[in-house]
């Protein structure tokens, strides 16, 4: 079974967005949405509402910056903590070209920073490239495999 890519977006239409390129994109895999920041470490913790799902961890995070409740730099300062979660890649996926925020993404360890393009066209291309590349031909560290094993 696929490891699924979790997106952590609170913007109704940048969402949609998200959704319809990740479709473009023919990925396999199942997309977990969560809006925000306190419920994506709920489902990477496997804790709360997310305390039965299956074990493992997504292919990739697609986190937005600006989040309610806990932002997106807070839960990627977490998820680097984390001994389980640590090697998983994250993409910070924004709105927010502020230097201040690249910075300290690449500082808190992200793996890619992208600015949410303006023009549907470009987003759409942007969003499938990223899913492309961090579910099918990114090559995850050993012991965090592509597939998760069905229980």
């Amino acid at each position: 079974m696929l490891k699924p890519i979790l997106l952590v977006e609170d913007n109704p239409h940048d969402l949609e967005l998200t959704l319809i390129a990740l479709e473009r994109s023919q990925l396999a895999n199942e997309v977990i949405i969560v809006r925000d920041g306190a419920e994506a470490l709920d489902y990477l913790h496997a804790r709360g509402a997310y305390a039965k799902r299956e074990q493992g961890n997504p292919a990739v995070v697609l986190l937005d910056l600006k989040l309610p409740k806990v932002d997106g730099l807070e839960v990627l300062a977490e998820i680097r903590a984390s001994a389980t979660l640590k090697s998983m890649p994250v993409v910070m996926l924004t709105s927010s070209k502020e230097e201040q925020d690249l910075v300290r993404s690449y500082e808190l360890g992200v793996n890619a920073y992208v600015v949410k393009p303006v023009d549907f066209t470009e987003f759409v291309r942007a969003i499938a490239d990223l899913g492309i590349f961090w579910a099918v031909l990114n090559e995850p560290p050993p012991g965090s495999h592509r597939y998760i094993k069905p229980q």
